[in-house]
């Protein structure tokens, strides 16, 4: 084969075997294509059949991934530390946000540093197959996870709004655990058949040589049957929730707005065991309203962040023959649905404080309890400590059914006994 010299296709004066082809063993005759190829070096043969070794968006999604990394490893730390240590938090609905956090710290700590190492060398792939069944099973585990335990939220409040006496015998703590458990391990399973079509590929032997550099984790099995996985499980693990989903809330809202209608219209001064009954049930509405808004934009900003993780699926399950122009757009599909779905890993504890009171009284907690505070006392809104002192205040009438003002302005303190300290509020 030394008589090909490259200098014909227009490349350096080299041959085959200057370049590292053992192309003494290359069998009969070559084609212009062969040619061609040999006359690149390994590291351009790769490139050609592979893709560049290291992404050129790595610098710009890098800073992008550890922004989302610690933003959203410190706020789900969060998120699990005030659910575990605050007694009052632990509530079933809570209970699904504790493993949605869960959820979103297995993505952040270990699927994203492989979706990084991968964008630095993405040939060869160093962890083997076990490596490659463990980073899809992750994935596919997380991806189901996350959606049923949405989902199961959303029933949940479906059940506290629209049929409020099945709530004590649904919304209990067992009841959730179980509920929470079940949906994991459904996700493990749903998660098995698309990770057994994964493995470790290498580029097949050609000029005599072996390419061992060339292993990525990749499908492995018929093309067909991953095409049609990612088609079942976008349509059953995503489209349908989120209509069902959107269904729920559409008749959740209605119902609040229904009975925040006929408060008004029964509204009036009263005093007496009815007149606190009243006010019960209008703070119930109005708990029911907050906890429903926030659950509520957590799963259109859920939506948002996984809509284009499922189109990367699609575009890569539909798409047979695959042009310049494909490849192009696929890469800019899939750097951006890799930033929104980690992005949805973070987003959430922003939510929890922006629009929960009591989450967000809850982290200003935790943060100064393990941080500098002003001063030896701790202020804290009445309405923090009445949740966390278990305080009636608010809820128990007073002085012939009514609250007396005073007490309800006070300030209370929190000393380094947690014992409540309460003082006068006085316009500076």
């Amino acid at each position: 084969m030394a008589q090909y010299n490259c200098s014909s296709l227009g490349l350096p004066a080299t041959t085959p075997d200057q370049l590292g082809w053992n192309a003494s063993k290359a069998l009969g005759n070559v084609s212009a294509d062969d040619m061609e190829d040999m006359c690149l070096s390994r590291s351009q043969y790769l490139e050609k059949f592979l893709g560049f070794r290291r992404s050129p968006m790595f610098l710009p999604v890098c800073i992008t991934f550890l922004i989302i990394f610690i933003v959203g490893v410190l706020g789900n730390m969060l998120t699990c530390t005030v659910i575990l240590c605050n007694k009052v938090m632990r509530t079933p609905t809570n209970y699904y946000l504790f493993s949605l956090a869960v959820s979103d710290l297995l993505v952040l700590l270990l699927g994203m540093p492989l979706e990084l190492y991968e964008m630095w060398s993405n040939y060869p792939f160093l962890f083997g197959a076990g490596g490659c069944y463990f980073k899809t099973f992750l994935f596919e585990t997380v991806c189901f996870a996350s959606i049923l335990i949405v989902t199961a939220l959303s029933v949940e409040r479906y059940i506290a709004v629209i049929h409020p006496l099945k709530v004590k015998h649904v919304a209990t703590h067992a009841h959730a655990k179980h509920v929470i458990l079940t949906l994991w391990a459904m996700s493990m399973a749903c998660a098995v058949p698309n990770t057994s079509l994964h493995g470790v590929a290498v580029l097949g032997p050609r000029f005599g040589s072996q390419f061992p550099e060339s292993a990525i984790c990749t499908i492995v099995k018929p093309r067909w049957m991953y095409n049609l996985i990612i088609q079942v499980t976008t349509l059953v693990f995503f489209l349908l929730p989120m209509l069902t989903i959107t269904g729920l809330y559409l008749r959740i809202g209605l119902q609040l707005r229904m009975k925040r209608g006929m408060q008004g219209v029964g509204a009036g001064p009263g005093f007496g065991p009815d007149s606190h009954g009243s006010v019960h049930r209008q703070q119930q509405t109005a708990r029911h309203r907050q906890v429903t808004k926030m659950l509520c934009v957590l799963v259109i900003v859920f939506g948002i962040c996984w809509a284009p993780f499922h189109i990367d699926r699609l575009m890569w399950s539909f798409i047979n023959s695959w042009t310049g122009h494909h490849h192009l757009v696929f890469e800019y599909v899939h750097i951006v649905s890799g930033v929104f779905f980690y992005l949805s890993s973070a987003v959430n504890p922003i939510l929890y404080s922006l629009m929960s009171t009591r989450f967000r009284e809850m982290f200003r907690q935790v943060t100064c309890r393990f941080g500098p505070c002003s001063g030896h006392l701790r202020r804290l809104t009445f309405r923090s400590t009445q949740l966390t002192l278990r305080s009636t205040v608010n809820e128990k009438p007073q002085h012939n059914g009514r609250i007396t003002p005073d007490r309800e302005e006070q300030n209370v303190y929190v000393d380094s006994h947690n014992q409540p300290v309460y003082a006068n509020t006085s316009p500076d």
